[in-house]
């Protein structure tokens, strides 16, 4: 994923596909190059993934990088073995070839991350050596159909002139232009949805976010009057969140929008249920029918639109990454009943977070609409620990009102990806004003990222962190005792279920 966002940055389309995609999928996303990326496997193993031979036979650029390499010179004859010494972290790269459009612009010698285990050990037939360091002599391999392998990580910002490699690839190997825009992605994904759609009509199931949003503004661009917003209050919101968002709506987006209060719906199925991914089955089962519901009064409805992005997809596993393990169900992905009424619609699929932001900038959307932090679709429901009770909402949204209050007052809003509040199921004993109390751990989490895909614990200043602390104690019954979350992802998740 890290591969695919360092392409995009250079304005050029990119989009991950499995090892085995067959050329007939391939073939009409028209592309101008192949980026083999890293992975755990051996390419000494049985059954190692390999990528299938038209790679090497469009006569197209390839990049392939630490495994891809592997992968590139294992499958064009060269000799691949486990090496004597495996090579992570820091180390130095020595250009051996002058004449390398891959590096034109670069120094001899510049600091690259390294994350190997295996080696080539003989080139492939007509490859030569680019570049060492020093444990690979083969650290930069390639040949004059312009197929290159990178022992080293260009993806990663330890390699300090990553970015430079990609732009030397994607725009002097590759030939592409540079010019995929939020204005280009505007225009097409306008007459795509037009294609899409036809003469059918479209629900858009609003989230207060900016990805449902965008999303429905590009689809009122595209099909008017043929667009129905619907916001269901789902009672899994913050505190003055339903009003907020319905204000911010009719306030910014002139389209139809009805409003849904169904919050003792979604109770009711939620009652009795701990397990996370029941939960955001539950939520988004309770929201297809809901939808289904409302579409029957509107009349005929075709569509189903949603704000999915491509972190979505990828957690929940999808064609596109069947390889991927499942890490937790999105309720507007693998939260999905099998059975519905409704042909999906999702223009955001392949778009990361701050792609989406700078699209609603380009379609004119409020900025306080565009930098709202990401919000689950499940809601409070999964930052609930064990069942879902109106009492334990009541708990959570108090602390996540003043966590979120004294954020901002820190102004430090836009420089997190998410902040927020977890209850617990565990109990401690504290003490209060002489008496003892028995009140629920409430944890808070904060992290800073730039796609959701990888994420780091944000450091939030300790007198930040204590004044937090004394007002959910001071001010929201129940609780006794708070904990900062300092996991990164991974190993974790951002979300706790």
């Amino acid at each position: 994923m890290l591969i695919a966002r360092r392409v995009r940055e250079c304005q050029v389309y990119c989009e991950l596909v499995p090892h085995d995609a067959p050329w007939e999928k391939i073939a009409p996303l028209n592309p101008r190059g192949f980026i083999l990326s890293g992975g755990p496997a051996s390419v000494c193993d049985p059954g190692a993934p390999l990528p299938l031979s038209y790679i090497y036979e469009s006569r197209l650029p390839v990049m392939g990088i630490c495994y891809g390499m592997l992968a590139v010179a294992h499958h064009l004859g060269g000799d691949v073995a486990r090496g004597a010494k495996h090579e992570y972290g820091h180390t130095i790269l020595h250009l051996s070839a002058e004449d390398c459009p891959l590096f034109a612009g670069l120094p001899s010698s510049f600091p690259v991350w390294m994350s190997h285990g295996d080696q080539v050990m003989e080139l492939p037939p007509g490859f030569r050596a680019l570049a060492y360091s020093e444990n690979s002599p083969f650290a930069v391999i390639g040949n004059d159909s312009t197929i290159y392998g990178l022992q080293f990580h260009p993806e990663v910002v330890h390699t300090a002139d990553g970015k430079a490699i990609f732009q030397n690839f994607v725009l002097r190997v590759c030939g592409c232009k540079g010019n995929w825009t939020p204005a280009n992605f505007i225009s097409e994904s306008v007459d795509k949805i037009k294609e899409q759609v036809g003469d059918g009509r479209v629900v858009c199931a609003l989230s207060g976010g900016v990805d449902s949003a965008v999303a429905a503004t590009l689809i009122d661009r595209a099909i008017g009057n043929k667009l129905t917003c619907i916001f269901i209050n789902n009672g899994l919101l913050r505190r003055d969140e339903p009003e907020r968002v319905l204000n911010t709506f009719k306030r910014n987006l002139k389209m139809d929008i009805v409003y849904i209060d169904a919050a003792d719906r979604f109770l009711e199925r939620l009652k009795g249920v701990t397990d996370p991914e029941q939960k955001r089955h539950s939520v988004g089962n309770e929201f297809i029918r809901i939808f289904e519901e409302e579409a029957a009064k509107l009349g005929k409805i075709d569509f189903l639109a949603q704000g999915t992005l491509y972190p979505d997809v990828i957690e929940s596993t999808s064609p596109e990454t069947k390889a991927a393990v499942k890490i937790k169900s999105h309720h507007n992905v693998g939260g999905l009943p099998a059975k519905m009424n409704f042909t999906l619609i999702e223009p955001l699929r392949h778009l990361f977070k701050d792609e989406v932001r700078q699209v609603g900038l380009a379609l004119g959307l409020p900025e306080d609409m565009i930098w709202r932090q990401p919000f689950p679709g499940p809601g409070l429901s999964i930052r609930i620990i064990g069942e879902v009770t109106r009492e334990r909402l009541e708990i959570l949204r108090a602390a996540d009102s003043i966590l979120m209050n004294e954020i901002k007052n820190a102004r430090l809003y836009r420089q997190l990806w998410q902040s927020f509040a977890i209850l617990t199921d565990v109990k401690s004993v504290g003490v209060m004003g002489d008496y003892r109390t028995y009140g629920y751990l409430l944890a808070i989490r904060a992290i800073t990222s730039e796609d959701a895909m990888t994420a780091d614990w944000a450091r939030l200043p300790h007198n930040l962190l204590a004044r937090i602390s004394d007002r959910i104690i001071n001010e929201v019954p129940n609780v006794n005792r708070i904990v900062y979350d300092i996991t990164s992802k991974p190993p974790a998740t951002i979300e706790w279920e």
